[in-house]
């Protein structure tokens, strides 16, 4: 094996804290009780009094602290090495985001503090929304979606309501097959029904096929660009003009945003509305990381639909309105996840315009450059050895070895690498989706480069060895078919950990 950032190390089968438990150890030393004591049963009501000690676990002190270092050791992170997960674009997260967002400010305001007592915060609000609003060519933005899908499902709920007030409500949405699994599942919690539209040998959206499908039941076009392929949508400008000619919207999925900052503004091709991931194109922590926001900016006509309160700036400073009659209502607790919205905020101020710019030629510099060091030893079905600021590979280059993508996946964890998205976009059999987003050095992008190729090379040669990966992790292969189908919930049915074997 060569040289790779994977290692074996010592690791540790941490038990359950519950399971280190025992009675009377304690890791806290606490003054003697120097006030008179008070039954519970006399200051509060009996209701709410235990009558049974909470069963939590009696440890000492060096017990905890192992207990929880050795758990995060368990974690793969952004902070370890490369996450080139396609489609998350999981990007390096500065921590002077992670400064701004702690600042006491921020990070103490209660969720009901008083308009005039916190300025500062809806002032951020409203510059956000306001480079987001640049960044886009969108005439709105909203910042109280939760997360993507979110975002997307809050820009249909206001494309259906503009349609029923014209009186025009309708019945269908179109989603092309290179679209974002979610776009379904939103249009349906809309009432619509969902209509699949074809795409080209090219990996792109056919315009004929649109002009085929678009009717006047047709209340709008859901589409990622780029798309799933990590294709930009070429006819893009054409496909909108028909859709609009019929009287529907046009929904541009915001999640690969990262591949057009300062090179393109959705607005401009035709979009009507838009979400933005924030804890993807600004760099917030996510997944396992942090919560997600999934701002939703929109155009002139959808821009009275938005959700309420917003920030708005007043003659006095600033302030949460409601005064927006049509609108859909809130759609979420207080303003969305406030400190990835601060977060954003240092981002795009840190950078300014053109440093956004060039992130996202970077972007997709790295990723063009991965793709072309990857040709001679995969296959990349779509887009003729180019790509935006994700490739995405086929397992069909292991045809007849009985290789498959999961064992890629796998072969990468051995080399210190974690996998790339696998099995996704559908369209692709057997799909390795990567994304190295602007972070990643030349030297990461070869290294990952190389780990794939020595499994390339090894599928062809000891296919075998290949499936039997990971063996360095402190745990081997796992029978994921099983722990999706029955998972074990309790300690006490957990099975011992297989034994972990080295390759040195």
């Amino acid at each position: 094996m060569g040289e790779f950032p994977g290692t074996t190390t010592l690791g540790y089968n941490e038990p359950l804290i519950f399971e280190r438990s025992t009675p009377g150890r304690h890791g806290a030393s606490l003054p003697p009780l120097d006030v008179p004591r008070v039954a519970p049963e006399s200051v509060l009501p009996a209701e709410l009094v235990r009558r049974e000690a909470a069963a939590l676990p009696e440890v000492s002190e060096p017990e905890v602290e192992r207990h929880f270092v050795r758990l995060s050791t368990w974690n793969f992170s952004v902070d370890h090495g490369f996450y080139p997960l396609g489609s998350c674009t999981m990007k390096y997260n500065p921590k002077l985001n992670e400064w701004a967002a702690r600042l006491p400010g921020f990070a103490n305001l209660h969720p009901y503090t008083p308009d005039a007592l916190a300025q500062g915060a809806i002032r951020l609000m409203v510059e956000l929304e306001q480079a987001l609003r640049e960044i886009s060519g969108m005439a709105a933005v909203s910042l109280q979606p939760a997360a993507g899908a979110h975002g997307e499902l809050t820009a249909m709920m206001a494309i259906r309501k503009c349609l029923e007030e014209r009186g025009d409500a309708r019945k269908r949405v179109l989603i092309p097959d290179t679209a974002h699994g979610t776009n379904p599942a939103t249009s349906a919690l809309n009432g619509y029904a969902v209509s699949s539209v074809r795409t080209t040998e090219d990996g792109v959206l056919d315009p004929e096929s649109v002009a085929e499908n678009m009717a006047e039941d047709v209340a709008a076009l859901m589409l990622t660009n780029p798309n799933t392929l990590g294709l930009f949508e070429a006819h893009i400008q054409k496909v909108a003009d028909i859709v609009h000619a019929k009287g529907g919207f046009v929904f541009g999925d915001g999640a690969n945003l990262n591949a057009l900052m300062g090179r393109g503004r959705p607005g401009d091709f035709g979009i009507d509305a838009m979400q933005f991931n924030l804890h993807k194109t600004f760099s917030t922590p996510h997944g396992g990381g942090g919560p997600g926001s999934g701002p939703v900016g929109v155009s002139a006509a959808l821009a009275p639909y938005l959700p309420v309160p917003r920030p708005v700036k007043t003659e006095d400073g600033y302030a949460l309105s409601f005064d927006f009659p049509k609108s859909i209502g809130r759609v979420r607790s207080f303003m969305g996840n406030f400190g990835v919205a601060v977060r954003a905020y240092t981002f795009i101020r840190e950078l300014g315009a053109e440093g956004l710019k060039k992130a996202s030629e970077m972007a997709v510099l790295n990723a063009n450059y991965l793709l072309s060091l990857l040709g001679d030893h995969y296959t990349a079905p779509f887009g003729g050895g180019r790509c935006m600021h994700e490739c995405v590979l086929s397992d069909s280059t292991f045809s007849g070895t009985g290789v498959t993508t999961l064992d890629v996946a796998k072969g990468l964890i051995d080399r210190g690498f974690h996998p790339p998205t696998v099995y996704f976009p559908l369209i692709v059999k057997g799909a390795l989706m990567c994304e190295p987003t602007e972070s990643e050095t030349r030297e990461t992008i070869e290294e990952f480069a190389a780990a794939l190729i020595e499994i390339a090379e090894l599928a062809r040669t000891d296919a075998e060895a290949l499936r039997e990966s990971p063996r360095r992790p402190r745990l081997g292969r796992l029978d994921e078919t099983t722990a999706a189908r029955k998972p074990v919930l309790k300690a006490a049915e957990a099975p011992p950990c297989p034994p972990t074997t080295t390759d040195d």
